[in-house]
């Protein structure tokens, strides 16, 4: 008796060994994430400029309809390369030339961007995701595809780290140097990978705190938070992915201790108020599976101590990984920080 032969389609084989291959010769040379993308996210033509620096990203996002009808941001984001996951958004407006006829495709606001790096096959590689608005994660959420390509609509200053950065422009400070030329700034928090149990340069050890499993019932006497938190403004200043079963976060003062007190909200709830800011970790530990795909969480400022504005240094623990931000907030505005879950 003759066993069934199993046909292999081999320019499949092919196909799939030529982008392990490709991918594994960029991720050697460290700019599997680093070039020029152009693609759509809804229905805008986007153009992206990625450079990888460590785990962070920068780089320039344009939204155009011709050459000459645009608007620019710095970008902000991470690359994991163990899971192909890609975070970015929009930081900071750098120019817009738009003419009122056709505008018309240009988005009004910035985007944060969740994405899957793939290799479909041959050279081609693409970013699939979402995104949504990026001070609002209930905005509708938009599809975003975008593909590597060779010769970018856009010349800037990137463009030399991009042609180069196998060569030496893969160098810190010159990455540094680019973003500071273009009005970007090194991504906050910056990503550090822990090997060992997370060591915080302060004078004193964590504060240990319960873990809190599911936002706080308001309690009497926080009105005067919950007043804040609903008619101050809530400006992006940093997105962390969560990518481990628990995320822990502590707060420090950012300068000198001065009386700087804060109240933490997670999606629209009380979790945690009366937080005196000091050399000491105030800390709160959240449990990934009671969080959302996409959260929000807001530091309000209860006072602006003796030396305004109110500024937290916080520290992200995700997994083995650590990150940190410098956390700004006032009379007019809170601190926001989404944590997203990459797919």
């Amino acid at each position: 008796m003759r066993l069934p032969v199993k046909r292999f389609n081999l320019k499949a084989v092919y196909t799939a060994i030529t982008c392990l291959f490709i991918v594994a010769a960029q991720t050697a040379t460290a700019q599997t994430i680093t070039g020029a993308w152009r693609g759509k996210i809804k229905n805008s033509n986007v153009e992206l400029k990625i450079v990888k620096s460590g785990d962070s990203l920068v780089g320039k996002a344009y939204y155009y309809t011709s050459k000459n009808n645009y608007k620019s941001y710095s970008i902000k984001g991470y690359f994991d390369g163990a899971t192909n996951d890609v975070v970015w958004w929009d930081d900071v407006l750098l120019e817009e030339k738009q003419n009122k006829i056709l505008n018309g495709n240009l988005p009004a606001t910035a985007y944060l961007n969740v994405a899957d790096f793939n290799c479909p096959g041959d050279d081609e590689m693409l970013l699939d995701g979402s995104s949504t608005v990026k001070t609002d994660r209930n905005s509708n959420r938009v599809n975003l595809h975008l593909q590597k390509i060779n010769n970018p609509i856009f010349s800037d200053d990137w463009d030399f780290v991009i042609d180069n950065y196998t060569v030496g422009a893969n160098d810190p400070y010159i990455i540094d140097s680019i973003a500071t030329l273009t009005g970007a700034t090194k991504p906050i928090p910056e990503e550090v990978v822990v090997t060992a149990p997370a060591i915080i340069t302060k004078p004193s050890p964590p504060v240990a705190a319960p873990v809190i499993t599911a936002p706080a019932p308001v309690i009497a006497g926080s009105n005067s938070n919950i007043e804040k938190f609903n008619k101050r403004t809530k400006d992006l200043q940093t997105v962390i992915p969560i990518t481990a079963n628990s995320i822990e976060l502590q707060f420090y003062d950012n300068a000198a201790i001065d009386g700087d007190s804060i109240a933490i909200f997670l999606n629209g709830k009380l979790v945690r108020e009366h937080i005196l800011l000091s050399g000491e970790a105030q800390t709160i530990k959240l449990n990934a599976a009671d969080l959302e795909e996409d959260n929000e969480l807001v530091m309000v400022a209860e006072n602006l101590g003796s030396i305004p504005p109110n500024t937290s240094y916080m520290v992200a623990i995700v997994g083995n990984k650590k990150y940190e931000a410098r956390l700004f907030a006032n009379e007019n505005s809170s601190a926001l920080i989404r944590l997203v879950k990459p797919k």
